[in-house]
């Protein structure tokens, strides 16, 4: 009797020790994963960030052309803690690594990680040398994780090569912050299949704001060209014949927090745009971008004042634009697609009486906020402004090739008509800089 209740105790502590160590048990989460890809410092260097979950050996990308099939290159980089700002404080790790010294116009492979594990293999294309190439853009905002209707569309032309580029003019996911940052890691799951192919150009809206913009910025890595320092709210890259200047509109909307943010950001965009207009900067790169979220003007409701031309306590962005002979300007935030008439101080100066966009006399503002997200589509307006020329709200974004330093073709496509073009023109300028108006 003695050894049968022996023989039960022991078997008893056992199965305790083994069905306790099973709970104790717990995965490691050290895959990478939400990696993409953004422009470096200089055209030779290519920015790729990741994410795992809890911390790694290392922070590492092997590369090499993909015509040899072969790793010839290796670049280190570094891990850094994201805590977020909800109430389960739930942390991260991002990484950040430079894969330099590529060659122009050359197709790379690469996979990013550490010996703890690494990612799938991707590949991406360096830009050609100089000014004579025609870039393509794929222009969009308002993209979130729930109802992301243009997400599959986008992820199958950047994988056929398509495009080379992608600028998202703001607000991802809807939001990165949500349930403690849940939805800002399945949103940068969803575009990798994006942004680990092409780099993944980005800006802020104002549904990046929350925990002061902390899941935007440490999740993106945004350079200006020639610039080390990492600011992702406002900077510059030339991109062929383009000179590309993104901005953080959504400091106009919270100055309750102070004004210096629109200060420095102002002060810093007129130095960048009076350096593109030196001579030899603007014979290089003729046509000026320009992308913010907060559009200045709408399809029928009055222009925003507070950021197209401030007030005594703000400046504002339309005067600005104007003086520097700005070309074309996009914006999101409207879930809509609006084409407007070149207009400036909400009067039209179309260029000639046939075609509005063949020498116009003010920038030409373009909204793609359509991509998709938990908020819908905006109704379009029985009765537009005046300087409003084509609307739709079909789900879609924006196709934009810069053919030479005369002509831009910009075509509108739409997920509801399964990829259809729904509105196509051609910005002509046979001068550019801030004579044109007078042209």
């Amino acid at each position: 009797m003695f050894s049968k209740l022996l023989i039960f105790f022991i078997g008893f502590i056992v199965l305790t020790i083994e069905v306790n160590s099973a709970e104790s048990w717990k995965p490691v989460y050290i895959q990478p994963e939400q990696l993409h890809i953004s422009l470096g410092e200089q055209p030779t260097e290519i920015v790729a960030t990741w994410t795992t979950m809890e911390k790694t050996s290392d922070s590492i990308c092997h590369y090499g052309e993909e015509s040899k099939q072969s790793f010839d290159y290796s670049s280190r980089g570094y891990q850094q803690k994201f805590i977020d700002g909800g109430p389960k404080k739930r942390h991260m790790y991002i990484h950040r690594v430079y894969m330099k010294n590529l060659q122009p116009d050359t197709r790379y492979i690469y996979h990013c990680g550490s010996e703890n594990g690494w990612s799938e293999l991707f590949f991406f294309k360096t830009f050609p040398k100089g000014n004579e190439w025609q870039p393509r853009f794929v222009i969009y905002g308002d993209l979130g994780n729930d109802n992301a209707q243009t997400m599959s569309m986008l992820q199958e032309e950047i994988q056929l090569g398509h495009h080379d580029l992608v600028t998202h003019v703001g607000d991802f996911a809807y939001d990165m912050h949500t349930d403690n940052a849940l939805v800002g890691d399945e949103f940068m799951r969803q575009i990798q299949p994006i942004a680990a192919y092409v780099p993944y150009q980005v800006m802020a809206g104002n549904h990046e704001r929350d925990y002061n913009y902390s899941n935007y910025n440490h999740r993106f890595t945004m350079h200006s060209q020639g610039e080390k320092e990492i600011n992702n709210h406002f900077w510059s890259y030339n991109i062929g014949p383009v000179h590309l200047i993104a901005i953080n509109t959504d400091f106009w909307e919270h100055i309750q927090y102070g004004t210096h943010m629109i200060e420095n950001q102002f002060k810093w965009l007129e130095q960048d745009l009076k350096r593109a207009n030196e001579p030899e900067n603007r014979k290089k790169q003729p046509w000026i971008i320009t992308m913010g979220h907060h559009p200045l003007y709408y399809q029928a409701t009055r222009p925003d004042n507070k950021i197209r031309i401030g007030n005594e306590q703000l400046p504002g962005l339309e005067p600005l634009l104007y003086k520097y002979g700005v070309d074309l300007s996009f914006w999101a935030h409207d879930h809509i697609y609006t084409r407007f008439l070149p207009v400036y101080n909400e009067k039209i100066f179309n260029g000639t009486r046939q075609d509005p966009y063949f020498n116009p006399k003010s920038p030409v503002h373009i909204i793609t906020g359509s991509a998709g997200c938990r908020e819908f589509v905006t109704p379009v307006h029985s009765n537009p402004n005046p300087y409003t020329a084509y609307v739709s709200n079909d789900y879609g974004y924006t196709y934009m090739t810069v053919l030479n330093e005369t002509h831009i073709q910009l075509r509108q496509i739409s997920r509801n008509q399964m990829g259809k073009i729904i509105d196509e023109f051609m910005l002509v300028k046979e001068k550019h800089g801030p004579e044109a108006w007078l042209y």
